[in-house]
């Protein structure tokens, strides 16, 4: 499948079940080793979510909660609620778009952690809010043993997130992330307080979030911010800033027009140069 070096658009490019079966089929025929995989995994099911639960499952699952069940509860999830399954559809092809080492949607469905821990904090987050905690912080536990990424349940994640590598990103209970958010590994969406009040950050749409960045309380990122590497921030930023250093300063307003879609890390010639 060829890859466009310009932000693709979504209503122009073939719908993400389609690609994922075409590209799965054609790699099954070239790589007859990974046939039974991508068999088992993608090309036998009749739809996105089929073949996503059955993929939770089979990673997810262990010796004190088995697939099947596991798979039950996707299934029941994305049955009661399809926005799961849109969002996944939407997170599957940000990776495509966002990352220029991704050749397809195969890769990353079948092998990425980012994307892999984004779909269980989603069944997760839903399980929470039918008050089934218990099961909710299950996945969160499993989640962070596979894949090294820590989402408290609770926390709020909009369509089409993008997690590159996703080692070492921990979000807390009363974060939320808008739309269209790209965050790299080792990002912290942390809290300030031991009372349980709302204290994690507020972060909006279209936000790119550099590695080992630490955003810290409760507090909002604008909209289609951009938050440098290694950043600490501890104080709002406005919307289509950039953010950087430690503590975190403004080094211009505006950045680009869509950060996290564009993956645009560079740092221009300051417009502004303040504490904030």
């Amino acid at each position: 499948m060829a890859k466009h070096l310009e932000v693709v658009d979504a209503a122009a490019t073939p719908p993400v079940w389609a690609a994922l079966r075409n590209e799965a089929a054609h790699l099954a025929k070239s790589e007859a080793s990974l046939a039974s995989l991508l068999n088992a995994v993608i090309l036998r099911h009749d739809a996105l979510s089929r073949a996503l639960s059955y993929q939770l499952a089979r990673k997810l699952s262990d010796q004190e909660l088995r697939a099947m069940s596991l798979r039950e509860i996707c299934d029941e999830a994305y049955e009661a609620d399809p926005d799961i399954v849109a969002a996944a559809e939407a997170d599957l092809r940000a990776v495509f778009e966002r990352d220029p080492a991704c050749k397809g949607y195969v890769q990353p469905f079948l092998f990425f952690k980012g994307f892999l821990a984004l779909q269980t904090h989603r069944v997760g987050h839903w399980l929470w809010r039918q008050s089934r905690e218990g099961f909710a912080l299950y996945l969160q536990s499993r989640m962070s043993e596979l894949f090294q990424v820590d989402i408290h349940p609770a926390a709020v994640i909009g369509r089409g997130a993008f997690f590159d590598h996703g080692t070492g990103i921990v979000i807390g209970e009363t974060a939320v992330v808008g739309d269209d958010v790209s965050m790299l590994h080792g990002v912290t969406l942390g809290g300030t307080s031991a009372e349980r009040v709302e204290r994690h950050p507020k972060v909006g749409r279209g936000v790119l979030i550099g590695a080992g960045a630490h955003i810290i309380g409760n507090i909002t990122i604008g909209d289609f911010a951009k938050i440098g590497t290694g950043s600490v921030v501890t104080k709002p930023v406005p919307s289509g800033c950039t953010a950087v250093g430690v503590p975190a300063r403004l080094i211009n307003c505006p950045t680009c027009s869509e950060p996290s879609k564009t993956m645009d890390q560079t740092l221009v010639d300051a417009a502004y140069d303040y504490v904030i």
